[in-house]
């Protein structure tokens, strides 16, 4: 092969080893019905299927839908209303190889199971693991290294009152998975955290940020380190970081991933759920952050030129299947409907960042637009779907419920 025709064969294989992947959407509804969804394969029939809201779609073609609980009285209004679903996650919870459905039913509410029946007819049993779960970026994660998950939520004893929480998470009691959690709290009880960590917190997240093995709990000014010992409750040690500017309310989950290969673990977040802003935070060795902007008010403050506000869910995946996690997240669509926040009526856009890394100590992310027409909620679903080891997203919110396949 002569130079010129090889150099035209390796840069043709350049653009097809790092061509972005395509997403097919897929519309369940244009209905209202949640700010979050999950999938599982809930009837056995080996394909995957989706929940969002008191709903379930059935795989493979998604046409198919039923209740697993009684809907509300009166269809949600996404210009004026909020939903009763604010997360969904699935998982086994009772250990009977059928999974179910955790809801996050909205904050200051109940955190709550539902159990699959097995393929029998009728709504779902409701069990209440929590009666108060707060922060508007609740999730799930094993913070005890049991090999099963844990609510990573706050809690607060009168939500009533306002009355603000503790940062924590809660332990499944196994044995008993129908009866009530158990919060961990690890910050004090006083006035000022009463004020500080509120039901509507936003910005909550976990992972092993020193490298001792053990995750420990994040949010937008702070890090929580997990003792060695945590057989009984105690105050975790603070690191003060800003992982946002000074001033910012806060955004969505926050995910921890050593972006630049170097071995320690970094941060990336939103800034502020329902404006703009959205960065990654690189540790140092001194265990000190420098935080490097990915998205602003202005395509100037972006370094790709990609702004989009109210980045209110954010979750890791490798998109691309290189090895590499990205993130995937997006505009949430209306989040106090149409005439609040900053660009409430802007194109809901979803996209994912693909993270590259310079084999230096040095990393980017690249954001690629999957659509412009539907948005996260409080929650973006990263889930291979369709069985063909291609990451998907799944979402729900006030534009619908949406399942988008990678081609």
């Amino acid at each position: 092969m002569n130079r010129s025709l090889f150099a035209l064969f390796a840069v043709s294989l350049s653009s097809v080893a790092f061509a972005a992947p395509e997403f097919e959407k897929l519309v369940l509804t244009e209905e209202f019905v949640s700010e979050g969804a999950d999938v599982a394969d809930f009837n056995h029939d080996g394909h995957k299927d989706v929940c969002a809201g008191p709903y379930l779609w059935m795989g493979p073609d998604f046409k198919q839908k039923t209740e697993y609980f009684q809907p509300a009285a009166e269809p949600y209004n996404p210009g004026k209303s909020y939903s009763d679903y604010f997360l969904s996650y699935t998982h086994d919870f009772n250990a009977d190889g059928w999974a179910d459905i955790l809801v996050y039913s909205w904050p200051g509410k109940d955190a709550s199971w539902f159990e699959n029946p097995q393929g029998k007819p009728g709504h779902w049993t409701k069990h209440v693991l929590l009666d108060i779960a707060d922060n508007e970026s609740p999730s799930i994660g094993d913070m005890n290294g049991d090999g099963k998950p844990e609510l990573i939520c706050q809690t607060s004893d009168d939500p009533a009152k306002k009355v603000g929480g503790r940062l924590g998470y809660a332990e499944i009691d196994w044995a008993n998975p129908t009866g009530k959690a158990r919060h961990r709290g690890i910050t004090p009880i006083n006035e000022a955290n009463s004020q500080k960590y509120f039901r509507y917190t936003h910005g909550y997240g976990f992972g092993d940020v020193n490298g001792d093995g053990r995750p420990d709990l994040l949010t937008k000014e702070a890090w929580f380190e997990q003792p060695a010992d945590t057989k009984e409750d105690s105050i975790w040690k603070e690191h003060a970081v800003a992982f946002t500017p000074e001033g910012a309310r806060g955004g969505g989950h926050m995910l921890v991933y050593d972006i630049n290969g170097d071995g320690r673990n970094d941060v990336v977040t939103s800034h502020d759920g329902h404006g703009f802003g959205l960065s990654w935070s690189e540790q140092k060795a001194d265990g000190t952050f420098e935080r490097h902007t990915l998205t602003g008010a202005t395509p100037e403050e972006s370094p790709q030129g990609v702004k989009f506000s109210q980045i209110h869910a954010l979750s890791l995946a490798d998109v691309d299947g290189d090895g590499l996690m990205d993130f995937v997240t997006g505009k949430r669509r209306w989040a106090h409907g149409p005439l609040k926040d900053d660009e409430p009526n802007a194109a809901p856009v979803l996209y994912w960042f693909q993270l590259t890394r310079d084999g230096k100590g040095g990393a980017a992310f690249v954001p690629h637009l999957i659509d412009d027409n539907s948005g996260v909620g409080t929650q973006v679903s990263p889930r291979e779907v369709n069985e063909d080891k291609k990451m998907d997203v799944v979402v729900s919110n006030k534009k619908g419920v949406f399942v988008f396949l990678q081609k």
